[in-house]
């Protein structure tokens, strides 16, 4: 089902395209408890709305009762003259009785309300889970790119606020609209028999005055409601994001600023949160005095009428029961005109990131990778991320199964855009990826890449525990294979020496560990999945040598057996590949072994040459540290040692 935030919008038309689209969620196909609870829902509904209309009867019968004396004289006369409508009946019912039943009756009309809602919540939160889960596959399912561009801040409120409007659209246009519908067709039968029609047409210019200025206040507030979702989506996006960010905060000791931009954002929330509340008090100021004036009316009109012996006493205080009745549906009409559309604000953007399609999709006759060799080649590729400025120009290479081919180059030269279109994060532009002879577009996405491993350069971890995140890798393992993968990995000793062992939290993305401990995890967890083609994205090259050596033993350890692309930047991690190639400005420039590339004397022996010379350049002395810089107590100490 394909949802489109063209047509899915808080214009007109936008509730009932977005009923349609959710139609399926409510009446779920092979749920047939969710659609014995619907009916059973919309019967409760029926039956409340009656026992509803019904209770200013007993209101009626009650006030005539007691004032049978003054008044029963005229009714009898208004009954033998066939007078319409219902008056209490010729032999006296105690007064008593019918006070309780308007009691019960409105205890009736609240339970089966209450029963109605009670029944259809399964099914409305059963439709906003799988609209939920719907939208974070397909958010998983979307391009790099997008994710790329996206601000996670900003993402997380949409989906948040789009979830929290899909329920209200659910509650209030099922539970609430529908019935408001049937109560009011209901009202209009009985004030059109029990009285007249001039009564009904004062009560129809009522309810369609107070419905015209309902829609139109309210499509002005939506504007504002827009406002207000941009300016808490930035706002949010600007805190999430500095949070993320808070070592780099501190580090350039920026609080200041970073407050300062929040609180901008958070001024736009503010200004556009003031006109909501404000202009909401118009319109329930606007919509207080319509009903007022028409209840105004009506109650003059039967005032005049009892006066005139036409109408009770019970009549009078009936008219004016049945439409505070009324009221309340009513004005709940417009509560819910306004929730509905404001929740159709909300949803827009929820429903635009559906519409958005997958970049890289499979084809309808994909077929699972199988990988009996794990041979890799690039035909001819060609890519760019954007057409005005081509990355990568007719690359052609292949890493036979179980060797190693390196690959160097300056930044910028698309070194790990190889990584990325092999992972089919991207499309070629033009050639073909092949993996055993099988194009990577034919196959399934999900197959292509449980067959490859990675090692990135920055090691991300879930705020978990070290053994998720290691299991991570294949959550279907046991915790001795996830031991035994840490201890391949090199970082066993480290971890048990832990407090709480593998069950340690490793924090927001993995701060707790150092650069060397996460590698370590990342390395674990790419040998626990045991994929038979691995990428090693300079996966050391931002850590120091000593680690990065340490490291280096790993790796060789995982690779070996494996069809390995290893991605690096320091020329010293790649010294034992059987083959290593040279990329600049997205060509092959120099291809072969270490030895002969250094023999060639190109780009490669001067990259070595270069690398060489720096790590044997000692490094610079460290400045003398100024006296602001010390502590107190190192002032005092030096003070000391100066006077002695």
């Amino acid at each position: 089902m394909s949802i489109s935030p063209s047509k899915i919008t808080a214009e007109r038309g936008g509730t009932m395209r977005a009923l349609v689209a959710l139609w399926p969620y409510m009446w779920p196909t092979g749920r047939a408890d969710l659609k014995l609870r619907v009916g059973a829902a919309i019967l409760a509904l029926i039956v409340a709305k009656m026992i509803t209309v019904l209770i200013p009867y007993t209101y009626k019968w009650a006030t005539d009762a007691l004032t049978a004396g003054e008044f029963g004289t005229q009714a009898a006369e208004n009954a033998a003259a066939g007078t319409p409508g219902i008056n209490f009946p010729a032999f006296v019912v105690a007064p008593v009785m019918l006070v309780i039943a308007y009691g019960v009756g409105r205890i009736l009309m609240t339970g089966f309300n209450q029963l109605r809602d009670a029944l259809f919540a399964r099914v409305g939160q059963h439709a906003v889970r799988q609209l939920a889960r719907r939208t974070f596959v397909h958010i998983h399912a979307l391009s790099l790119r997008f994710h790329l561009a996206r601000r996670t801040g900003g993402l997380s409120r949409v989906i948040e606020r789009g979830v929290k409007g899909i329920e209200t659209l659910v509650r209030f246009t099922i539970l609430n609209s529908v019935p408001t519908a049937i109560e009011f067709a209901l009202a209009a039968v009985v004030v059109a028999y029990q009285f007249s029609f001039s009564y009904l047409g004062v009560i129809a210019a009522v309810v369609v005055l107070y419905v015209w200025f309902t829609v139109r206040a309210s499509q002005w507030r939506i504007e504002i409601r827009r406002e207000m979702n941009a300016s808490d989506t930035d706002a949010n996006a600007k805190a999430v994001d500095s949070l993320i960010n808070y070592e780099t905060v501190k580090y350039f000791n920026n609080e200041a600023m970073e407050t300062e931009r929040f609180d901008r954002a958070m001024a736009g929330y503010e200004q556009a949160a003031v006109r909501t509340w404000t202009s909401l008090a118009w319109l329930n100021m606007g919509q207080t005095l319509i009903f007022t004036v028409g209840l105004t009316v009506l109650m003059a009109m039967s005032a005049r009428a009892v006066m005139a012996g036409e109408q009770t006493i019970g009549d009078f205080v009936m008219i004016n029961a049945l439409l505070m009745q009324l009221a309340v549906p009513l004005n709940f009409m417009g509560f819910v005109y306004r929730e509905i559309k404001q929740a159709l604000a909300d949803i827009e953007a929820m429903f635009g990131i559906l519409h958005i399609d997958q970049e890289v999709q499979d084809r309808l006759d994909a077929a699972p990778l199988t990988v009996p060799n794990g041979a890799v080649r690039f035909e001819d590729v060609t890519f760019h991320y954007d057409p005005d400025r081509p990355i990568l120009h007719g690359l052609t290479f292949e890493v036979p199964a179980g060797t190693t081919l390196a690959i160097v180059g300056p930044s910028g030269a698309g070194k790990s855009t190889l990584s990325r279109l092999l992972y089919r994060f991207y499309d070629v532009v033009g050639g073909k990826i092949l993996i055993d002879g099988q194009d990577i577009r034919d196959v399934t996405q999900d197959s292509l890449r449980r067959k490859i491993g990675i090692v990135p350069q920055d090691t991300v971890l879930f705020n978990d525990t070290i053994a998720y995140n290691i299991g991570y890798g294949r959550p279907d393992a046991t915790r001795e294979e996830v031991v035994r993968a840490a201890e391949m990995a090199q970082i066993g000793a480290f971890i048990e020496a832990l407090p709480r062992g593998y069950d340690t939290e490793v924090g927001e993305r993995g701060l707790k560990l150092s650069g060397g401990e996460k590698q370590r995890v990342a390395i674990a967890r790419t040998i626990l999945k045991a994929p038979p083609i691995l990428i090693l994205d300079e996966a050391t090259s931002a850590l120091d040598t000593k680690t990065e050596e340490e490291i280096q033993s790993s790796l060789e350890a995982v690779s070996t057996g494996r069809t390995t692309l290893m991605i690096a930047h320091r020329l010293s991690t790649v010294v034992k590949a059987d083959q290593i190639i040279v990329l600049e400005a997205g060509r092959i420039v120099e291809r072969g072994t270490h030895q002969s590339l250094v023999d060639a004397g190109g780009l490669y022996a001067e990259m070595w040459e270069r690398q060489r010379d720096d790590a044997l350049t000692p490094p610079p002395p460290a400045p003398a540290e100024p006296d602001d810089a010390l502590s107190v107590r190192e002032r005092e100490e030096r003070s000391v040692a100066g006077s002695i």
